[in-house]
């Protein structure tokens, strides 16, 4: 059911046109089933839909009953499905760096050239940075081969944190790049001196170029062809939260376009305990209104069993689609 229909910034028809959605919110609260729902409306309107889940806890797979990998998997005729591996990542990443950084230094450093990049794999930021790496790979599948992407976000600090990543990371990469230029330099001053022949192209340069170029890039996408969905349940903590992330995510250059409130009590639940719960859950959702004046909320009402499966995704999806806004 549509609770409001002002959206700040663009109308809300712009908004729900943008290719890419980002869907997130506190943890327990449902954003995997509201994800995989916004993925299979797409599919079944027709368009090529890729679901990305980036939260280290995944459940995208339990869903559809398939074990999914690092590589895209179909789980439909129009939906692929991929779960993000960032410690995988990480490590395809550190052993390239060696590969490079061990053509460069002498045989009598490579150990401890070694012992850095150990330390780095475990060092903050790192599972954020590769995982970020991933995500530029699949967001670039879009328009070819898919014309819907949907990523399914980790809870909302480590969203927030992984949004930061292209701007923290490319600032770290030009530190790196204008250190690496100057070595360059007096190496390529040295050999002249010396009559030596200069050297093949520095890989480690050509590496850090390319992923500046890359981050660029990811940044772009995420203000251009990015939305992002809040999905929050009506209780205090998820409302608390959702008020204060929803101003950063903008800060960050993200559009904000729905506001999902999820497991609504219908209002034909019976019994003692449930009509208080309904009490509860209708100060709530008055809150929220008053709290988010200026934001599409779309409420979703709680399912009679827990949603395991497709099958179970059916009345979301359909509620999902009656809100204006959605791509129909």
């Amino acid at each position: 059911m549509l609770l409001s229909a002002t959206s700040p910034g663009r109308t809300r028809r712009e908004t729900s046109q943008r290719p890419i959605a980002f869907v997130g919110g506190k943890g327990g609260v449902g954003k995997t089933t509201v994800s995989a729902a916004l993925a299979v409306r797409e599919a079944e309107a027709g368009r090529r839909t890729l679901l990305v889940s980036t939260d280290p806890a995944h459940s995208t797979g339990d869903l559809f009953g398939v074990r999914l990998g690092g590589a895209p998997t179909a789980v439909t005729s129009h939906l692929d499905v991929v779960e993000i591996d960032a410690e995988a990542q990480a490590d395809a990443y550190i052993e390239a760096v060696r590969t490079d950084a061990h053509r460069l230094v002498a045989p009598a450093v490579r150990d401890t050239v070694d012992r850095h990049l150990d330390l780095a794999r475990r060092g903050a930021g790192t599972l954020e940075s590769a995982l970020v790496d991933r995500l530029a790979d699949l967001l670039a599948l879009h328009p070819d081969p898919y014309e819907r992407v949907v990523v399914d976000t980790a809870p909302t600090g480590h969203t927030l944190r992984l949004l930061a990543m292209p701007e923290l990371v490319t600032g770290w990469i030009e530190g790196l790049v204008r250190q690496r230029e100057k070595v360059q330099g007096v190496d390529r001053m040295l050999r002249n001196l010396a009559g030596d022949e200069p050297n093949e192209l520095d890989p480690v340069l050509e590496r850090l170029h390319a992923q500046r170029r890359r981050l660029a890039e990811l940044r772009t996408r995420l203000t251009d062809d990015a939305v992002f969905h809040a999905v929050l349940i009506p209780e205090r903590l998820p409302i608390e939260e959702t008020v204060r992330a929803l101003p950063a995510f903008e800060e960050a250059g993200l559009e904000v376009g729905m506001v999902v409130v999820n497991r609504v009590l219908p209002d034909d639940a019976d019994g003692d305990f449930l009509a208080d719960r309904r009490d509860q859950q209708a100060s709530y959702l008055v809150e929220i209104r008053d709290r988010l004046p200026r934001r599409h909320l779309v409420e979703v009402a709680q399912q009679r069993r827990d949603v395991t499966s497709t099958d179970g995704l059916a009345a979301i999806v359909r509620q999902l689609v009656a809100a204006d806004g959605i791509r129909r």
